[in-house]
């Protein structure tokens, strides 16, 4: 059912002609058998930007919350992202920190920009130099040059233990699958 709603989505040359509304049922029906994980995220997503379904945050919100329970990091992120924003719920940093460190613990480079900002500024976590240095300089790892450049400047206010203890969080850092359980 998955790769049916995949081949509605994308189209899949002369076969299936791109059909975004069939692709939601069909997304919907691989959902109900069990593919959450990325149905429920790619389902998000489509009523987030109103792709073949009406625009609606309510119900993207209903969808990634789905997919986050399943571990899927992208719809923990948009969670982050939304919660961050205000889009489609009451701003609440506290959320969105919590769903950027689902994302930000899976190695989402995003997420751990975003989540380094929120340590940085105290928004929704304390203010920590150290948290926010070790999620940007994981981030900047993987490539985020934003990160780069913010953890060029918060090792400026830091003390010398205070660069050596995110040295060694970032070092000593794994990859966790968050998954149902974290969330409940």
């Amino acid at each position: 059912m998955l790769e049916m709603a995949s081949s509605y989505y994308y189209g899949s040359g002369t076969v299936l002609p791109v059909d975004k509304k069939k692709a939601a049922d069909w997304y919907k029906k691989a959902d109900s058998a069990g593919a959450t994980y990325q149905a429920a995220y790619v389902l998000g997503l489509m009523y987030s930007l109103g792709d073949g379904v009406p625009e609606d945050d309510w119900e993207a919100i209903r969808w990634y919350t789905k997919a986050a329970q399943a571990g899927n990091s992208d719809a923990q992120f948009n969670l982050g992202v939304m919660y961050d924003s205000g889009e489609g719920v009451r701003e609440n940093d506290t959320e969105a920190a919590r769903f950027y460190r689902l994302a930000a613990d899976q190695g989402d480079d995003d997420a751990q920009l975003n989540l380094g900002i929120l340590y940085w500024s105290g928004r929704g976590v304390p203010e920590d130099l150290v948290q926010a240095y070790k999620w940007w300089n994981l981030s900047s790892a993987a490539g985020n040059d934003q990160a780069r450049k913010n953890k060029e400047i918060v090792v400026e206010r830091m003390t010398k233990e205070q660069s050596a203890e995110a040295q060694r969080l970032s070092s000593q850092w794994e990859p966790t699958i968050q998954t149902t359980n974290e969330l409940r």
